[in-house]
């Protein structure tokens, strides 16, 4: 029968129970494992003890997926016109935009080289495209629809943003920004404009001579000075009293 090797205690000075341990085993000498207080001998030797994950105090937070691409870019996209319509251009910064798009700088910056590079691509990815406007049988009817529709392109997140710039910026600080109102804004309206009137001509209700550039300049104008000069809601009731008191006595017929 194999010796066993026990656990020896002794008591110390103030009486409590010190625990001594025996010395190693040799050699094919098997060491009896004590039993805990209260264990039950018939369960068996205990089995090796394994770390327990600790508490986390609640579910765990979702990990974001990582965006690129696309997705990325809408985001930051999204950032830009709420930081630009909240506190203007002068107070925007990359590492703002960054912050709200929930990514880092170097994404900002290996896409676009300043924030006014950043605002373009932000305006032109979201500005909605001017609406064709068919055959109305009606020039007043096809420039109400027209003005409608560039009301509601100025009320979207990109006009207002828009809006935001042209109130803020002089005119030096705007020439960043001069060629996209141009290309995306301004010649659009005037070319929708001179087909209206075009299309009138030849229908008899605009008068001979009336679809010119500087005629079709005229809305375009006035829309930039309300949301310049004035400040005011570009909304249906303005739009449609443009119309009424302003392009149609220039181009009617009657």
């Amino acid at each position: 029968m194999d010796q066993l090797v026990r656990r020896q205690t002794s008591v110390g000075p103030s009486g409590a129970v010190v625990a001594r341990c025996a010395p190693p085993a040799p050699v094919g000498v098997t060491r009896a494992v004590p039993l805990q207080a209260g264990a039950d001998a018939s369960e068996g030797p205990a089995g090796p003890v394994e770390d327990e994950p600790e508490p986390s105090g609640g579910p765990a937070a979702p990990v974001a997926a990582r965006r690129r691409g696309r997705a990325l870019e809408a985001a930051i996209f999204e950032a830009t016109l709420e930081l630009l319509t909240s506190g203007g251009f002068a107070r925007l910064t990359m590492e703002g935009v960054a912050g709200a798009a929930q990514t880092g700088k170097a994404a900002l910056y290996r896409r676009w080289t300043s924030k006014a590079d950043l605002v373009v691509h932000a305006l032109g990815a979201t500005l909605p495209p001017p609406v064709g406007i068919p055959d109305l049988g009606s020039v007043r009817a096809e420039l109400v629809q027209l003005m409608a529709g560039f009301g509601m392109i100025m009320g979207s997140p990109a006009g207002t943003a828009i809006r935001v710039l042209m109130a803020e910026l002089d005119h030096e600080q705007a020439v960043a920004f001069k060629d996209f109102l141009d290309g995306r804004v301004m010649r659009p309206a005037n070319a929708a404009i001179l087909g209206i009137l075009g299309r009138g001509e030849r229908r008899g209700d605009v008068r001979p001579g009336a679809a010119t550039p500087i005629v079709a300049d005229v809305a375009p104008a006035m829309l930039l000075y309300r949301a310049k000069v004035c400040e005011g809601v570009v909304d249906e009731a303005f739009c449609t009293e443009l119309v009424d008191q302003v392009l149609m006595p220039l181009v009617s017929a009657y």
